[in-house]
């Protein structure tokens, strides 16, 4: 790369790596991971730095390598018996779910018990506010397997926030 796509590309890590490393938590439930994953993406990115044309496509693409590596990464054994109770230095708030500590407990607890691919498609739909469609591009699967991993996925938390659902929706 040249100077000035060095400099393009220091921007937009900038820019965006806070954010990019908040949806990577959320994806896997731990900072030191997440961190490895923000990494992972943004490396990504760099290397393909000039063929990206279309600078619209830049956060699309950084969350499919993020979400990817980060199903990737869940399949190996050791990854999923760890248990981590830190919660995220920037609140996660969105109107459905609002941002009080203890809803964001609750969430991020249930959203640790959520097989990974389930888990990939509830932080994009609901907490990255994707629709089906990117969801589904930042997944590489089809919009019917968005759909049905949603309802899986919804499915998978109610069962692993039991009573803490009510708790969760009337802090909401």
């Amino acid at each position: 790369m040249d100077h000035h796509e060095e400099q393009e590309f220091a921007e937009y890590f900038l820019a965006r790596r806070d954010a990019v490393r908040r949806t990577a938590y959320l994806l896997c439930g731990d900072w030191h991971r997440a961190d490895d994953l923000a990494q992972t993406a943004f490396v990504a990115l760099h290397r393909r730095w000039r063929k990206v044309r279309d600078k619209g496509a830049l956060d699309a693409y950084v969350r499919r390598t993020l979400v990817r590596a980060s199903i990737d990464e869940s399949r190996r054994p050791w990854r999923r018996e760890r248990v981590v109770d830190e919660l995220p230095e920037t609140p996660v708030s969105t109107p459905e779910v609002g941002d009080s500590v203890a809803t964001r407990s609750a969430l991020l607890d249930g959203l640790r018990r959520v097989p990974p691919r389930q888990r990939a498609v509830l932080v994009l739909r609901f907490l990255e506010g994707l629709d089906v469609s990117a969801a589904a591009k930042a997944l590489g699967c089809s919009e019917g397997t968005v759909k049905s991993q949603t309802a899986r996925g919804l499915d998978a938390l109610r069962e692993a926030l039991g009573d803490a659902l009510d708790d969760l929706r009337s802090a909401t």
